[in-house]
């Protein structure tokens, strides 16, 4: 099988993509991506919050952020860090848990890139999934809408900083 690209038609339909320029350093954006104290103030669009966040952001280094929806349940996100570049990369999957034990149902790898353009960040978000269908449901889940959201919530804490 031929190695896939990102701009190859398998790949973009395990992919979804949020990008925008934001007025802020990267270094900003990257800390609110790698300080519990400040992941729990802009992670989730309402109705839903962030209660928790455990984050050992190192390669292999392990995460829990857990989510709370309106009705109290709890959400947790387990996952593991697999590249860190301070302020320019930052990749993490749920496809482990700590200590490389494989998860349950890995559902997408998600690569954040802090770009410098212009005197702002270009900060994009890539949703990778294991399967069309997995993204698909990601996409039909409102990825756009609340990863939008989460977004606006995450440039608003940055530019505080």
């Amino acid at each position: 099988m031929p190695f896939m690209t990102a701009n190859s038609p398998a790949a973009d339909t395990r992919e979804l993509v949020l990008t925008r320029l934001i007025d802020v350093p990267r270094h900003n954006l990257f800390r609110c991506w790698t300080e519990p104290e400040l992941i729990v103030q802009w992670f989730t669009p309402p109705p839903w919050k962030t209660i928790h966040a455990e984050m050992d952001v190192r390669p292999g280094g392990a995460s829990c952020i857990t989510m709370q929806g309106p009705d109290g349940t709890e959400v947790p996100n387990l996952g593991v860090y697999l590249e860190v570049l301070p302020d320019e990369r930052l990749v993490f999957t749920d496809a482990y848990t700590g200590d490389w034990q494989p998860s349950a149902k890995p559902f997408f790898t998600c690569v954040l890139t802090f770009e410098v353009e212009g005197g702002q960040t270009r900060y994009t978000a890539r949703a990778r999934h294991w399967s069309a269908e997995d993204c698909a449901s990601h996409d039909q889940m409102g990825f756009h809408i609340g990863w939008g959201i989460a977004t606006d919530q995450l440039a608003a804490l940055a530019a505080s900083l």
